[in-house]
């Protein structure tokens, strides 16, 4: 199974790990509550994790405008 990152705001793909290559341990998922885990690593259809953060652009955006976490999306 590998491991998807992906922008939670705009989807953009950031970036994967092949599987095998980290435990999550190394990637700190062992740190992260249950709740925290729910809400930032999901799996999809072919059973990858995929790990929703924030890009750069986005956090930007973020940063100049914070009230725009309460939209649906940062650019509409």
């Amino acid at each position: 199974m590998a491991i998807y990152y992906v922008c939670r705001h705009c989807r953009l793909p950031l970036g994967h790990i092949a599987d095998g290559q980290a435990t999550e341990s190394q990637l700190g998922f062992d740190q992260l509550t249950p709740e925290e885990r729910k809400d930032i690593i999901t799996n999809d259809a072919a059973g990858n994790q995929v790990v929703k953060i924030t890009c750069e652009s986005c956090q930007q955006v973020l940063e100049s405008h914070p009230e725009r976490v309460l939209y649906p999306s940062l650019y509409h």
